[in-house]
């Protein structure tokens, strides 16, 4: 009784090779993007609260609170006569500057408008923060 051995030539199947690397990719994709906003330090600055300002530079003060009623050097103005007011004491100063003071509840589109009108008016724009603790 003679058996007669098949011979074989082994393979290797690399038909799923291909999706593993794509599952690969797409994971180090997305992990990386989850990683890169992380990385990202911004060092903020740090105020000094006793600086003190010269008489002929004093800035004009804007105050927006939370339920949005504006003040211009403490007496409150309708948002309407906003700019007029601003541009009334501007005109008393030969570089006229705007300290904002906005609630931080407030959306960045009201900084933005009166940012607007002090750019029309030709003034600089500053946004007062408050001082850090020691």
């Amino acid at each position: 009784m003679a058996l007669r051995k098949k011979h074989r030539d082994a393979e290797v199947s690399t038909d799923s090779l291909s999706d593993i690397m794509f599952f690969l990719l797409i994971f180090f994709l997305i992990l990386s993007t989850m990683v890169s906003p992380n990385s990202i330090k911004v060092n903020l600055p740090k105020s000094d609260p006793n600086v003190t300002v010269e008489n002929n530079k004093k800035p004009i003060h804007v105050a927006i609170t939370k339920d949005k009623k504006y003040y211009v050097n403490s007496s409150e103005v309708t948002q309407a006569d906003l700019e007029a007011e601003i541009s009334k004491l501007a005109a008393l100063q030969t570089e006229p500057t705007v300290l904002m003071h906005l609630d931080k509840e407030l959306s960045i589109q009201d900084e933005i408008d009166i940012m607007t009108i002090c750019y029309k008016l030709k003034c600089k724009t500053v946004l007062a923060t408050a001082a850090t603790q020691k």
